[in-house]
């Protein structure tokens, strides 16, 4: 589990270019319009960094401001850390650290 939230923080501090900061609209069309809300966008953008997708990370990334993406990604790492924590009787704290791979505190 610790590679996974490794490449999490990776896909985080990754410098973005200009170009993923305002990409291009999609190439195909869509029939119809599609909102996302930001807790959408953020599972998918987790999700595909999660599966190496860098194609799902660049289209989750347009559907909501950089602003809002990065409240839901930190909304959901909150939640999973609570949620391991609970499913092993641990803290947060300690969680957090072991996914890291950092000593405990």
């Amino acid at each position: 589990m610790s590679g996974t939230l490794a490449r999490l923080w990776n896909l985080l501090l990754r410098p973005r270019t200009a170009e993923s900061r305002h990409p291009s609209p999609p190439a195909r069309p869509h029939p119809k319009k599609q909102t996302h809300n930001l807790f959408e966008a953020a599972a998918a953008y987790v999700s595909a960094g999660a599966e190496d997708d860098q194609d799902g990370i660049d289209e989750a990334s347009t559907w909501v401001s950089p602003e809002a993406l990065s409240f839901g990604v930190n909304e959901l790492a909150c939640r999973a850390v609570i949620a391991l924590a609970r499913e092993r009787d641990e803290s947060p704290t300690t969680v957090a650290r072991t996914l890291l791979g950092l000593p405990a505190a």
